[in-house]
């Protein structure tokens, strides 16, 4: 297994002696072996454990087992604690989705501030190939069907030589100590229902299955590669080069044999989707001067050219708001107090908030709004976007550009002059407030 492991990285060209690597360790036996053969390899590396906090004493169990062994083989260790429920509730999104971005945002704050080369995740040959029939029932182009490869960016899989029957022998003959999470095998979960019940049942039906599956996925991605050549070639054709943004000539793709697919590839290429792209593509007839945006990017339609150019950088203010300060000017006047509970006295002036202290954490942070940011509003225990409760507060655009928020880590406390937050709110434990007021 070990000739295997270093042999995969080599070849793959993962990452080098001397790069500093951190790896994703959960606790289960995927990423318990691989940690163990980093170690066996001699490797330059450091472990990070994600605790979601999904399942009770599990969870901690399993937080527990990594810090244990890190502590045996005087490894750098780093674990992170995440409100998982909450922050899927806040953001809409399933459980798992939210664990994804939660983990891969943390990956990549520790890789930027400890200075790691690479991220390390234990992902098999089965994930592959469980990923693949993901990708199909989600509608996928060929890029889908191609799965994840041995290294993507920073990210690397460096345990894609094998898959989870022989990583689980091996760990019991090694005596590889790991934790086993019953929801593996909830079939519930999409993933979990193609691992047990879909492709064994193909199995049945031919026991070669999965390195069938595994070499047709491989030439699949030489067609991948000879298309992304192809598709480079077309855009070249079209693109003008002299000028100072992206931009493509449209008598020019229409030109071509297959424009949709080549105007989407262009797009995408500065995060469009493919909704925007056929939006785009159907009105390329229209009207000059239409505009289209992705996350950082803004199509212009002007006559026969589609231009791309990247959306401004805004500076995002920052103002922090440490224990014990009784009074700030900027960027709103405030004063701060600590009071005992039974000592304070509820003014109904929404300009006055009353925390509970305790759940606070400092220093606190004041900012403006971000779109699509959710808050709990006094009363309710459901999430409520910002801008909604905007709405229905019947505030001006220009209201809403001013408002401020103060923000207890992640969590919005108080949206400053208008509601707190349900979660900061006073309750029979509160036992200190802290009551902010603004001055206007």
């Amino acid at each position: 297994m070990i000739s295997d492991f270093t042999r995969h990285i080599q070849e793959n060209l993962l990452f080098g002696p001397a790069d500093k690597v951190l790896t994703a360790v959960s606790g289960g036996v995927d990423s318990m072996v691989m940690w163990q053969l980093f170690e066996s390899a001699g490797y330059n590396y450091a472990v990070a454990h994600c605790n979601f906090q999904l399942r009770g004493a599990e969870s901690d169990a399993d937080e527990a087992l990594v810090r244990k062994k890190a502590e045996e083989r005087g490894i750098r260790l780093f674990v992170k604690r995440f409100d998982t429920r909450e922050y899927a509730a806040i953001a809409g999104i399933s459980i798992e989705m939210a664990a994804r971005e939660l983990r891969y945002e943390w990956f990549g704050e520790l890789m930027q501030q400890e200075h790691f080369q690479v991220l390390a995740t234990a992902h098999h040959r089965d994930d592959l190939l469980e990923t693949f029939f993901i990708n199909l029932l989600r509608k996928t182009g060929i890029r889908g069907l191609t799965g994840f490869r041995p290294k993507t960016g920073h990210l690397v899989r460096p345990m894609l030589f094998t898959g989870r029957e022989a990583i689980e022998q091996w760990a019991n003959e090694q005596g590889v100590e790991y934790r086993t999470d019953h929801t593996n095998n909830e079939v519930v979960y999409q993933r979990n229902f193609i691992r047990h019940r879909i492709i064994p049942a193909l199995e049945e039906l031919n026991p070669a299955f999965r390195r069938n599956l595994a070499e047709t996925m491989g030439n699949l991605t030489e067609v991948e590669r000879f298309y992304e050549t192809e598709i480079n070639r077309q855009i070249k054709r079209i693109t003008n080069a002299e000028g100072q943004y992206p931009e493509i000539s449209v008598s020019g793709l229409m030109k071509l044999p297959h424009p949709r697919q080549v105007l989407f590839e262009w797009m995408n290429r500065y995060g469009f989707n493919a909704a925007v792209s056929e939006q785009v593509f159907q009105q390329l007839e229209g009207e000059s001067g239409r505009r289209y945006f992705s996350t950082g990017h803004r199509l212009v339609a002007d006559r026969n050219r589609l231009i791309i150019t990247p959306l401004p950088e805004t500076s995002e203010h920052l103002f922090y708001l440490d224990s014990g300060v009784p009074e700030i000017f900027e960027p709103v006047h405030l004063t701060m107090s600590l009071m005992e509970v039974d000592k304070t006295e509820i003014d109904p002036d929404p300009r006055v908030a009353y925390l509970d202290a305790g759940k606070l954490r400092f220093p606190l942070i004041i900012r403006k709004w971000k779109t699509g940011e959710y808050f709990q509003p006094l009363g309710m225990q459901g999430f409520k976007k910002i801008s909604d409760f905007f709405v229905d507060q019947k505030l001006s655009i220009p209201e809403k550009e001013q408002t401020w928020i103060l923000y207890s880590g992640d969590k919005v406390a108080w949206i400053i002059g208008q509601r707190i937050d349900n979660r900061f709110r006073i309750t029979g434990e509160t036992t200190e407030v802290m009551v902010v007021r603004l001055h206007l």
